[in-house]
């Protein structure tokens, strides 16, 4: 079984709640992921809901990386570390955080600081929610977690528009032209090719545009409030059979007939200067 994670006050996991019905949101580096999350709180009407209080909530893959050694942590500040790869982050506490979440247990999930590239000593407490929206550049990419995921969402945005949000991301945070354009080319770029693109495959609905397309999360934030509204035992039928994968999800059948669906960018947890 996981480790158990610390919970939060007591009594707090122990109470009854539904399984949470969890969605995962890839896709490349500044593609709209969370700003697609944040859009799908707001038009549910969660974005502004006591934390404690929330059906509908995001987490980052970025609050799972790795804790840097001395050595590593002196090439990141001279952006020659690189983020963009599956072993950058803390797999093994990221599956059993997500484990723990699906189990409705309140859990704590790290902070870290992008400035410093470290793990902060303080956590944020998840409590249990109805819907959990997961996003990162590889939360596809190793299947265990993969299949933990009830729906699976991929922002397809073009690679000049993603290009051109990060440069102007990062030196909006003081860091040098050249260094964002060095460290793109030498790890962004070909760590998106080998490990994130394909796990597009994996993606139940592929959205392109990101936050502009309006049709697409109009959709989603359909199905959501399906969801909240009851219809979660009809969706999650039973997690994982046998063969440690997941039943075919009910809403990809929707999807194939809509086509694909849209995307944006960052969650209440993150740190303001999170590379992705």
């Amino acid at each position: 079984p996981a480790p158990a994670m610390a919970s939060a006050g007591g009594a707090e996991p122990e109470r009854p709640h539904p399984k949470p019905f969890l969605i995962g949101v890839s896709g490349g580096t500044a593609s709209g992921k969370s700003t697609v999350c944040e859009k799908i709180m707001e038009l549910l009407g969660q974005n502004e809901v006591e934390r404690r209080q929330r059906k509908v909530l995001i987490l980052s893959q970025d609050s799972f990386y790795k804790v840097l050694t001395a050595e590593q942590q002196a090439k990141a500040l001279k952006g020659q570390y690189n983020f963009d790869h599956p072993d950058a982050f803390d797999n093994d506490l990221m599956r059993a955080t997500l484990r723990n979440i699906v189990e409705g247990k309140a859990v704590e999930v790290p902070t870290y600081d992008f400035v410093t590239h470290s793990r902060l000593p303080d956590t944020a407490v998840v409590y249990p929610a109805d819907v959990v929206l997961f996003e990162g550049i590889l939360v596809f990419y190793n299947q265990d977690i993969r299949d933990m995921f009830h729906l699976r969402l991929f922002v397809d945005t073009d690679s000049d528009v993603r290009l051109s949000r990060r440069v102007l991301r990062d030196m909006k945070r003081g860091r040098d032209l050249e260094q964002i354009l060095t460290q793109y080319t030498t790890f962004v770029k070909p760590a998106f090719e080998e490990f994130c693109l394909p796990t597009k495959k994996y993606a139940d609905v592929i959205i392109p545009r990101g936050v502009d397309n309006m049709v697409a999360i109009n959709l989603i934030v359909q199905h959501i409030q399906d969801i909240l509204n009851g219809d979660i035992c009809k969706w999650q039928r039973g997690a994982v059979n046998g063969h440690g994968r997941t039943y075919k999800r009910p809403f990809s059948e929707q999807a194939e007939s809509s086509s694909v669906l849209a995307a944006g960018k960052r969650s209440h947890l993150e740190s303001s200067s999170r590379p992705h």
